[in-house]
């Protein structure tokens, strides 16, 4: 199984992806599965023809394929909260405009209300003769980035919090949160980059 822990093994792994489905045979579809992350497949008006089972527990829900367009979330939203229709996100626009898109981002909307924030990895898929076939997408959660993120801005206002107070053993205290927080966002970037 080919694990991905961070963004960085996205590209191995959609090359693994778009060979398996050049080969053209359709029994070798089940390798997908062997890559651990979201991955669907589109054809080219951008219905879902397959996912992996991945794609159930990052969105929280069983896609349909043939029904499913463009996506095999519930919903989507921008990263400042506003309703994404998903005949606008990543794999509508690789779909339509046949190029692969990167370095975007998006939130997932669960059934259940629950919000992943992940990374799409749209890529077009074309046939031998070049005749356009459909996409893959692979979604990768960067929910924990985020995480780490927000520790360190926590980290940073203990830090301020600790300048500003004329307390010794409340400076003390603050001090030793922000480093404890720094800690924990360095682990957990550590732990995404590999």
């Amino acid at each position: 199984m080919l694990l991905l822990n961070s963004i960085s093994g996205a590209d191995e792994a959609l090359s693994q992806a778009v060979a398996i489905l050049h080969a053209g045979d359709r029994s070798l579809l089940s390798l997908l599965d062997d890559i651990a992350a979201p991955l669907y497949v589109t054809d080219s008006a951008g219905y879902v023809t397959y996912f992996n089972s991945f794609c159930i527990g990052f969105s929280g829900r069983i896609p349909s394929i043939g029904k499913d367009r463009w996506c095999v979330t519930w919903k989507l939203y921008t990263d400042s909260g506003e309703a994404l229709p998903h005949d606008q996100c990543p794999m509508a626009e690789t779909v339509r405009g046949r190029r692969e898109l990167r370095g975007l981002t998006a939130v997932a909307e669960r059934p259940d209300g629950s919000r992943v924030r992940f990374m799409p990895f749209p890529t077009p898929l074309f046939a031998a003769d070049g005749a356009f076939e459909g996409a893959v997408n692979m979604l990768i959660d960067i929910t924990e980035p985020q995480i780490a993120g927000d520790l360190r801005d926590q980290a940073a206002r203990c830090r301020r919090l600790a300048a500003g107070c004329g307390d010794a053993m409340a400076r003390k205290n603050m001090e030793r949160m922000a480093t404890e927080y720094e800690i924990k966002a360095s682990a957990l970037e550590l732990l995404i980059r590999h």
